[in-house]
């Protein structure tokens, strides 16, 4: 399969599960659920652009970099200090919680290496 049609997959991927995450966030109460946390629609569409619109090209790979790093900090931030234990474990949700927070992790790092092997092509000799 060529690169950039898994780089696509793996870039909606994250898109769709951020989504989840960051619905599951506003649901446990990390998140306060107000208009503050609308600000992740247009960075979800910024990251389904430079995705669709954008794939194959500098400014794509730029964007799908950035998104992805972005990405990889969810897993780290929840799973710091206390981590997803306690009450969060004891729910009826935990375990699409938990493998989401995993399942971000690997797509978001494919997703940069993917990007980071495609801007590597691209440089001029």
């Amino acid at each position: 399969m060529k690169q950039n049609v898994l780089l696509i997959i793996m870039s909606l991927l994250s898109i769709l599960l951020m989504s989840f995450h960051v619905t599951d966030d506003i649901i446990y109460g990390f998140e306060k659920g107000g208009t503050f946390d609308l600000i992740v629609v247009p960075i979800l569409v910024i990251w389904l652009y430079g995705t669709l619109v954008l794939g194959g090209r500098r400014s794509g790979y730029i964007i799908i970099l950035v998104a992805s790093l972005l990405g990889l900090a969810a897993p780290v931030l929840h799973m710091r200090g206390r981590g997803v234990g306690g009450e969060i474990a004891q729910s009826g949700g935990a375990f699409f919680f938990i493998w989401t927070l995993f399942a971000i992790g690997v797509t978001s790092l494919f997703s940069v290496v993917l990007s980071v092997k495609g801007l590597w092509s691209m440089r001029r000799p």
